[in-house]
């Protein structure tokens, strides 16, 4: 072929360039190669991320979206390569965030006896439920290209455009034929949503009547700093984020009780189980056993997406709008009165929550105590960081003792629950900003599950990178902790052999690719090892020896024995709800510091 044939991949490719892609992960193999071919004749527009397997290279443009705000690109060709994507689309399916899988199929011989056949479009049905289709001409390829960007950014959800190998490689018709198959300018400019006006004063009539106001933030309100903040000193609320919603406030806000759930705070707890109203903004948390219970709070949700209206808990007013708008139409409409009392019981139950963390950080463990090593990142984290965070007891440590500063955006798989993302994530996130420190918090299960593999991604491609301070701290407990605590905790009884890892060398191994690494066994050395990371002149792998027999100490469910305590009544939830409101009365009556 000459170099200077235009070929349908090239096509595809000019209209990933028109949606301004930056970048798209995968991994090179048979089915994809003539796009592969493109992008190299592209010049680095957009440029091709090799990763080290397909899952990986799903969760970077998973990690892609969720950093940038933009549509996350990833490729990969049929049969075992996009079953290995799936993981990754389902984690922006879940995070809703946008993404587009482009797949490459090979089909040399009839469906039902081709080499490595799957059925494309059944298998993606689910996860790309909004969008997958197949592209049969070289006519259909940029309309396609076009409508699975604009229905990923309309749905927040992936979508996929899959294209054979034989019309990848096939050359452009000089004088194509439409065949009613039109593209158009790319690009989607945001909806303006707001809610109506009715609902905006019923909410605001309920706001203004709660005496014991709690809001819970989600990731939903991102850019809502100010107006979350601004109504909640107008009628003295306390505030809880969902694990999603850790980065959107300043978590050293007085009244701000930390992250709320099972990996959460006594005060989130504390607060959410004395509420008599709530506010909830662009949340879809889990943990629902957290929540109020039924009946007992007056609530309010916002939301951009009415799909997830009441989905965690009863709504009394729904609004259905962007956070920032509709929260600065509804500011004005709520009447001052803030609650001095409450918002004190509030500060103080946080601050008695936060001395009790500090004990249990410094507590001695065998041979370091886990909570203490993400303690002493706090006020280390430069204020232009990024942080990455995996799923296992890493997550537990970062939502409670990480302070994140203002405006450090930070995500893990929250809804989808995947280990090994937070090394794909943060490499994503270094690529989009490669003149500002990253930090990655994982433990050795998500190491040993793809980590040690895409340490090689960064040793190949950290040289480029005008600020090489890219930090991943490796908690090595040789267990898999956060599976083993949960089980103990619950009264179940663990397989040891299922649980315990090898002791693997994570900072020889750093330094053997070329890059730095510490080992950390001593609590005397952990702030002396996070300065040194964040001022190293390459990445640096920080392997911390803890002991896996920190216990996870999820708070305790206020009145939580009152959900089971009825569940055989035909009447049961109006009477929990009941017993609920009664308790709540009497502990108003008494001392108050036992209302929180």
């Amino acid at each position: 072929m000459a170099e200077s044939t235009r070929l349908v991949a090239d096509l595809l490719v000019e209209r990933l360039r028109a949606w301004h892609v930056p970048r798209v992960f995968g991994a090179s193999a048979d089915g994809v190669e003539p796009i592969v071919a493109a992008l190299r004749r592209a010049g680095g527009e957009p440029t091709f991320v090799q990763a080290r397997h397909e899952e990986t290279a799903g969760f970077m443009a998973a990690g892609h979206a969720k950093y940038t705000g933009g549509v996350g690109v990833c490729l990969a060709a049929q049969g075992p390569g996009v079953v290995h994507l799936l993981a990754g689309l389902y984690d922006a399916r879940l995070d809703g965030r946008p993404m587009v899988a482009i797949v490459g199929q090979r089909l040399d011989t009839p469906l039902g006896v081709a080499y490595r056949e799957i059925e494309l479009t059944r298998l993606l049905s689910d996860v790309c439920g909004e969008f997958v289709r197949v592209a049969g001409t070289a006519e259909e390829v940029p309309s396609l290209v076009d409508r699975a960007f604009r229905t990923a950014v309309a749905t927040r959800s992936p979508t996929c455009v899959v294209v054979p190998q034989a019309l990848q490689a096939a050359g452009v018709p000089e004088s194509p034929r439409s065949d009613g198959v039109y593209s158009m300018a790319p690009g989607l400019p945001p909806a303006r949503v707001s809610p109506h006006e009715s609902d905006l004063n019923a909410a605001a009539q309920l706001l203004g009547a709660g005496r014991r106001v709690a809001i819970l933030v989600g990731q939903g309100a991102y850019g809502a700093a100010d107006e979350i903040v601004a109504l909640a000193d107008r009628i003295g609320a306390g505030i809880t984020t969902s694990l999603l919603g850790k980065p959107v406030l300043d978590e050293r806000l007085p009244f701000h009780t930390g992250v709320m759930g099972h990996v959460g705070t006594t005060a989130s707890a504390q607060l959410l189980g004395g509420c008599d109203t709530l506010l909830m903004v662009g949340t879809n948390g889990p943990w629902t056993d957290y929540y109020p219970m039924p009946g007992q709070a007056a609530t309010i949700q916002i939301d951009i997406d009415g799909r997830r209206m009441a989905t965690r808990y009863p709504v009394d007013v729904p609004l259905i709008g962007d956070a920032v708008e509709t929260l600065r139409a509804l500011l004005p409409r709520v009447p001052q009165r803030a609650n001095r009392e409450w918002r004190s019981l509030v500060e103080t139950s946080f601050d008695r929550w936060w001395t009790d963390a500090t004990e249990r950080a410094d507590a001695p463990a065998e041979p370091m105590n886990p909570q203490h090593v993400l303690r002493e990142l706090s006020p280390r984290l430069p204020w232009n960081s990024a942080v990455a965070v995996d799923v296992g007891s890493v997550t537990y440590w970062y939502a409670r003792h990480v302070q994140l500063p203002p405006g450090v955006p930070a995500h893990l798989s929250g809804t989808f629950g995947a280990m090994g993302t937070a090394l794909p994530y943060a490499i994503a996130a270094k690529l989009a900003r490669p003149d500002q420190p990253v930090i990655a918090l994982a433990g050795d299960g998500a190491m040993q599950m793809n980590g040690l593999s895409e340490l090689v991604t960064v040793a190949n491609r950290w040289h480029d990178w005008p600020d090489p301070r890219f930090v991943l701290l490796v908690l090595n407990n040789r267990d898999q902790a956060g599976l083993s605590l949960s089980q103990r905790e619950s009264g179940q009884v663990s397989l040891p052999e299922a649980q315990r890892l090898p002791d693997v060398p994570y900072a020889g191994w750093s330094r053997l690719l070329g890059m730095h690494g510490l080992r950390v066994d001593r609590p005397e050395m952990v702030g002396a090892a996070w300065d040194e990371a964040l001022s190293a002149d390459r990445p640096t792998l920080i392997e911390a020896v803890v002991d896996a027999s920190v216990p996870l100490s999820p708070p305790d469910r206020p009145f939580a024995d009152l959900r089971g305590l009825f569940e055989d009544r035909a009447d049961g939830a109006e009477v929990a709800s009941r017993s609920r409101s009664e308790l709540v009365r009497e502990r108003a009556g008494g001392d108050e510091d036992d209302l929180i």
